[in-house]
């Protein structure tokens, strides 16, 4: 039996049953109880492979293969709790490429940076630059993805700019260095890896790094930035 036959094996012991005695005691047949009249002794026995009808399955791979199951179901349940684009109708290029990138953004897979211009509530033209993970662990995005609200770029962001008032605003996130004073135009370091992202359209992005213009009727531009970090972690 190769490795993966053997873990399918332990697998589906571990899903059959709650606990390795239980197993254990699917093992024992009622000739083995009369013979060595003691429950305990019947299971020693077969977990040490001496009777059974059946696997050996060693209690402490029962275990864990019964740990790392119970993980990567509840890790699945609260992922499709955080994903606020799940179950969304969603008709615009935007909406649908942010959704697409949601899940790739919460687990740190990909780092997005998106670029909107438009005008605001009061009629001002603004653009600016916005880490979507950083948002999304920040904002809840239900009003954006429900059509409530339209997410736009804030004095907080990585960079923000209004046309009308002229006011030029650029912060650093935990997950980019602004590098505003380059003479090519402004930069973005990913700080998990380093890397250099530009944002000049006329410029290549970068390492490991694309750019997506997204045709959308939300705003007048949106473009996407996607890093993939290749440092290991």
């Amino acid at each position: 039996m190769d490795q993966d036959e053997a873990l399918t094996t332990v697998d589906n012991i571990v899903t059959q049953f709650n606990t390795y005695e239980d197993f254990l005691d699917s093992q024992i047949t009622t000739l083995d109880l009369y013979y060595l009249e003691d429950e305990g002794l019947a299971r020693q026995l077969v977990e040490l492979g001496y009777r059974g009808t059946g696997e050996v399955v060693k209690r402490e791979d029962f275990e864990a293969r019964k740990a790392a199951i119970e993980i990567a179901r509840l890790a699945e349940r609260t992922q499709k709790k955080t994903l606020t684009s799940a179950g969304k109708d969603l008709h615009d290029n935007f909406l649908k490429a942010l959704a697409v990138r949601e899940e790739d953004n919460r687990s740190g897979k990909v780092s997005s940076v998106i670029f909107i211009r438009d005008k605001n509530s009061h009629g001002q033209e603004v653009s600016g630059y916005i880490d979507y993970a950083h948002r999304l662990k920040t904002e809840d995005f239900e009003v954006y993805f429900s059509g409530k609200k339209r997410l736009l770029p804030r004095p907080t962001d990585m960079s923000f700019y209004n046309w009308d008032s002229h006011i030029a605003v650029w912060n650093s996130t935990p997950n980019y260095q602004v590098i505003a004073d380059n003479p090519e135009g402004l930069l973005f370091k990913y700080k998990r890896d380093r890397k250099i992202l530009n944002v000049d359209p006329k410029a290549q992005p970068g390492e490991n790094s694309t750019r997506s213009p997204i045709l959308t009727e939300l705003y007048t531009q949106a473009v996407i930035f996607d890093h993939v970090s290749r440092r290991k972690t």
